[in-house]
């Protein structure tokens, strides 16, 4: 195992250290985690994706290829990305940002955001990534949207993909008491910071929840028309909705210096690689480096 390897392992580990600190107890409650009752298979990244003997209202030719994004100037397009953009965001909504969507459910999800992707509307949808961005929908565990687990998956190499999926299941089977609220980006010129919610059982039988955030930052540059380059900063645990703990938070200054824990392990950040293929006034569509999609709604 490399040392890229095992320091991302680590990280992994105490980032969920640091969640886990909302709670001042034994976390319980019920999990919300991948389930074969809601016809999700367990340990999948939520979505499985159909195979070419599904069908599809869209010509293969139209999607974007791995060269580059296309731009669509055909103002006649428009009513049909607004009726692709509402089934998308309807089927988000019944099925909690794609979590619980069923695999009939995620077919039609991944063909929207296939056919969204090749009328994209802007050039340069990489550098129009500016603003406050909420997560509507994703095709893998909503943590991953975070500079933090995306430098994780980047370190571990293109060639380890399955130890890094088992890794990111066993976090996500170990957080499962917890419930992921709002997950947001905000992108300010070269900064890009990362807001996770969190909600943590504390007491079985007790409606209580503990609340708090994982901030992360990072670095963003954009580097080619759908391409933006990401590296890592610090994370942070804050905002908890009890009033002494939010004290006692602040307090512990809970910041995880991940760049320097890198630099030091490995001598240097990852890089991490985010593909923008579609983006208009009100949603962006990116893609990580395993194809995975996140879309997102401007605040």
């Amino acid at each position: 195992m490399t040392h890229a390897m095992r320091a991302g392992l680590a990280l992994l580990v105490l980032l969920s250290t640091n969640a886990d600190a909302f709670a001042p107890c034994g976390r319980t409650g019920t999990s919300i985690g991948l389930s074969s009752e809601r016809n999700v298979p367990v340990g999948s990244k939520l979505f499985t994706y159909y195979d070419e003997s599904s069908p599809s209202d869209y010509d293969e030719d139209d999607l974007v290829s791995a060269k580059g994004v296309e731009v669509d100037m055909d103002e006649g397009d428009d009513i049909i990305r607004d009726e692709l953009k509402r089934e998308l965001l309807l089927l988000s909504s019944v099925s909690n940002r794609g979590e619980f969507a069923s695999l009939d459910d995620q077919n039609v999800i991944t063909d929207l955001v296939a056919q969204l992707e090749a009328l994209n509307p802007t050039e340069d949808p990489a550098m129009k990534c500016e603003g406050e961005w909420d997560l509507a929908l994703s095709s893998t565990q909503f943590f991953r949207s975070s500079p933090f687990f995306l430098t994780i998956r980047a370190a571990m190499g293109a060639s380890n993909k399955a130890m890094a999926e088992n890794a990111f299941d066993i976090h996500d089977r170990a957080t499962t008491a917890g419930r992921i609220g709002r997950v947001r980006q905000t992108i300010v010129g070269d900064t890009l910071t990362s807001e996770v919610d969190l909600e943590v059982g504390v007491f079985p039988g007790l409606p209580f929840r503990v609340k708090g955030s994982v901030i992360t930052r990072a670095s963003f540059r954009p580097v080619s028309s759908e391409t933006a380059e990401l590296q890592v900063g610090a994370t942070e645990v804050k905002g908890s909705n009890i009033p002494i703990l939010n004290q006692y938070l602040d307090n512990l200054k809970l910041e995880l210096p991940v760049n320097q824990i890198f630099e030091r392990i490995q001598g240097s950040v990852p890089t991490v690689e985010l593909k923008t293929y579609y983006i208009d006034e009100g949603m962006r569509i990116t893609r990580d480096m395993d194809d995975n999609f996140f879309v997102y709604t401007r605040a």
